[in-house]
């Protein structure tokens, strides 16, 4: 299941597949030190997702003890978790419209195959709302 949404990606955003794991692995692992409902339910519906997010964490150097992951869920820490999201994506070689593109083709493609909504946008990886809870909530 891993390979159809990085082949999804990759067609959707002109990348080559070993590109779109990569940056989905990126988005994975910010999404996860938020705590995100659209983590948890990626985890819970695609198979390997968390693999690749732990994998990403540990080539990029994100923290995973507990104390830094409550520091990056406080309002500062927040905006500093989806800045190096962007120095990341923006380091794999994608340019603001691609990193635009990309959370809008995963989410087309958790609803299209997984029939889960309420994701697409920067606000549901780092924030939380309750229509990306709910649907966190439908993929358990």
């Amino acid at each position: 299941m891993l390979t159809l949404i990085t082949a999804h990606l990759a067609k959707y955003n002109g990348l080559s597949e070993d590109t779109a794991k990569r940056a989905l692995g990126i988005v994975l692992n910010a999404a996860e030190r938020q705590e995100s409902p659209f983590a948890l339910a990626m985890f819970k519906t695609i198979p390997g997702a968390r693999a690749l997010s732990a994998r990403t964490g540990s080539d990029i150097g994100a923290p995973t003890g507990t104390i830094a992951r409550m520091i990056e869920q406080t309002p500062g820490g927040k905006r500093i978790v989806a800045q190096s999201m962007i120095t990341e994506l923006h380091a794999l070689g994608l340019d603001h419209k691609a990193i635009g593109q990309l959370l809008p083709a995963i989410s087309s493609y958790m609803e299209e195959r997984h029939g889960l909504t309420g994701f697409g946008h920067l606000g549901d990886l780092i924030g939380s709302d309750l229509d990306a809870e709910a649907a966190a909530a439908q993929a358990a």
